[in-house]
C-alpha cells in the first residue's frame, strides 16, 4: 500500500471512530470501510495512536476495541461535579479479583480459593454492576455455572486486557477500593494456581457475605 493510500485509510478510520457511539474492533472497522484488509486498518490505527498520543484526546484500545477518549491529565476539565466512587466490600473485592485472575470459574471454585462460602447476593451485585457475566457451564458432573469478567470491567478499570490487572497498591492509590491488602495479597499468591487449574470462573456480590459462611 502506497503512502497516499495509507493516508486515505487513516482518514477513513479516524472519521469512523469519531462518529461511532461504541468502540470498534479492527474487523468491524475493516468491514465498515468496504472490506479493507485488517492489516491496513491496524497500520492506520497505530498511526492515529501515535498522532494523538500528545493531544487532548487519545486513541486507545480496550479489549481489542478502539475508541477516542479524553487525555487522562485533562479529564478534570470536563467534570461538572465530582463522581461518587463505588467502593467494594472485602467479600466482593475478593470475589471480583478471583474471577478476574482465574476466569472462567465456578462458585465452588471461588469458595475453594477463598476458604469460605460465598453468598449468591455478591454475585448478583457484581453482575448488576456489569463487571462479571455468565460464561457457560463447566463440563463436569452437575455442570456448574461459570463466571468471567466483562468488557465493562476492563473499561471501568482502564485495562486493555486481563494482562494489565493492577495490584492492590495501584488500586488503593487511585481511590477505587477500600483497603483489602490481605485479600489481594492472598490472591496474588494464587498466581501459580491459575496455571494449574486452567481458566476458571466465579460469581460473587459486592456486599458482605460473611453471614453465609
Amino acid at each position: 500500500m502506497s503512502g497516499e493510500e495509507l493516508d486515505e485509510v487513516v482518514r477513513a478510520v479516524e472519521a469512523t471512530l469519531f462518529a461511532t457511539e461504541e468502540p470498534m474492533s479492527v474487523e468491524a472497522l475493516a468491514s465498515h470501510l468496504g472490506g479493507l484488509e485488517a492489516g491496513a486498518v491496524r497500520d492506520a490505527l497505530r498511526s492515529l495512536e501515535t498522532h494523538y498520543s500528545t493531544r487532548g484526546i487519545r486513541l486507545v484500545e480496550r479489549g481489542k476495541r478502539w475508541h477516542f477518549e479524553t487525555a487522562p491529565d485533562l479529564a478534570h476539565l470536563l467534570r461538572r461535579e465530582r463522581e461518587q466512587v463505588r467502593r467494594l466490600s472485602r467479600a466482593a473485592t475478593e470475589v471480583l479479583a478471583i474471577v478476574a485472575y482465574h476466569e472462567p470459574v465456578s462458585r465452588a471454585e471461588i469458595e475453594s480459593i477463598r476458604g469460605v462460602q460465598t453468598s449468591a447476593g455478591t454475585l448478583d451485585v457484581l453482575m448488576e454492576a456489569g463487571w462479571i457475566k455468565l460464561a457457560g457451564r463447566r463440563e463436569v458432573p452437575g455442570r456448574p455455572v461459570i463466571y468471567a469478567t466483562t468488557q465493562e470491567f476492563l473499561d471501568h478499570f482502564g485495562l486493555s486486557s486481563r494482562r494489565d490487572l493492577p495490584g492492590i497498591d495501584e488500586l488503593r492509590a487511585a481511590g477505587l477500593l477500600d483497603p483489602v491488602d490481605d485479600a489481594f495479597e492472598a490472591l496474588q499468591d494464587q498466581g501459580d494456581v491459575a496455571e494449574t487449574n486452567g481458566d476458571q470462573g466465579a460469581d460473587e456480590e459486592l456486599d458482605e457475605d460473611q453471614s453465609a459462611a
